[in-house]
């Protein structure tokens, strides 16, 4: 995997402060807080660390759920340490959607309509305030609201598509339960494969089918990527949205058979084992397992 993404180009914009926040209909959504401070990081430093919290964020879904607030708590953490899923970005064909009349989805779990006028898509996103666009047909307009932080981004990415800038800015949300909807169904594949393994004797064959029905239907639009000319013609991969590095990443930690993801036998915790046989994610869950 490590020569695989030799080049990645996932800079991300997380601020220092979220917020839940609710809109007139009552829907919950998380924000930037209005006296946040923005930063740009590569979340894919430490790829392995980011999928392992977004699992754990999954795992309270299933099974003895954790309590709603717990469940807020947890996500809420996971965006004030990564920043926003960029949904925006992750769930049309294209995240140059702006580029054309309309925005083309394919199915998804969030949005039952194949195409949207694009202020319509962006009204899923901006709940609060609207962002100061014109749009007829493929010609627009964008204009940066907000302080020298906003503008700064803005030039930041000026290379990146429009509505990866955009979903940088303050005004920018992304509904919680889509967020607890997407991290939950990255934690299904996991979970079902677990069971698959483990205990495939307590399955008959029309069970198994289905598991493994359900885990291939996971995934979404795979990363963009380009031919940069270096030291060799080499693969540079864009990931215009942190759900899809997620996914990505993930995809590749869970088909990984030296160090394969397991749930320790006390805790429940996801953790990265070190031999095949590991069952513990630490000695306090080994002394207390055994």
């Amino acid at each position: 995997m490590k020569q695989l993404f030799e080049r990645v180009s996932s800079y991300w914009v997380r601020y220092d402060k979220y917020e839940i926040r609710t809109d007139a209909k009552g829907a919950k959504y998380i924000t930037a807080a209005e006296d946040a401070k923005p930063d740009i990081f590569d979340p894919l430093e430490d790829a392995q660390a980011m999928v392992l919290e977004a699992l754990n964020v999954g795992r309270r879904f299933f099974g003895k759920k954790a309590p709603e607030k717990e469940q807020e708590s947890a996500i809420l953490q996971f965006v004030h340490h990564y920043g926003l899923l960029g949904l925006m970005t992750a769930l049309p064909t294209t995240p140059k959607f702006m580029d054309y009349e309309k925005v083309y989805l394919p199915k998804n779990h969030f949005i039952r309509e194949e195409a949207l006028e694009t202020e319509q898509f962006l009204d899923y996103f901006y709940p609060f305030k609207k962002p100061l666009l014109r749009k007829r047909g493929v010609k627009y307009t964008w204009e940066v609201e907000g302080d020298t932080d906003a503008v700064a981004l803005e030039l930041t990415f000026s290379s990146e598509p429009t509505a990866k800038k955009m979903s940088f800015q303050k005004e920018y949300a992304e509904p919680l339960d889509w967020i607890a909807k997407a991290l939950k169904d990255m934690t299904f594949p996991f979970i079902t494969s677990k069971y698959f393994y483990e205990h495939g004797d307590a399955f008959d064959v029309d069970e198994k089918k289905l598991m493994a029905q359900g885990v291939a239907a996971f995934g979404g639009i795979a990363p963009t990527y380009r031919i940069a000319l270096l030291d060799k013609p080499t693969i540079v991969w864009d990931f215009h949205s942190l759900l899809i590095g997620l996914q990505m990443m993930f995809s590749f930690m869970l088909a990984e058979d030296k160090t394969p993801l397991r749930m320790c036998d006390s805790c429940d915790t996801i953790f990265v084992a070190n031999r095949k046989t590991q069952r513990y994610c630490c000695d306090k869950c080994r002394r207390k397992g055994e």
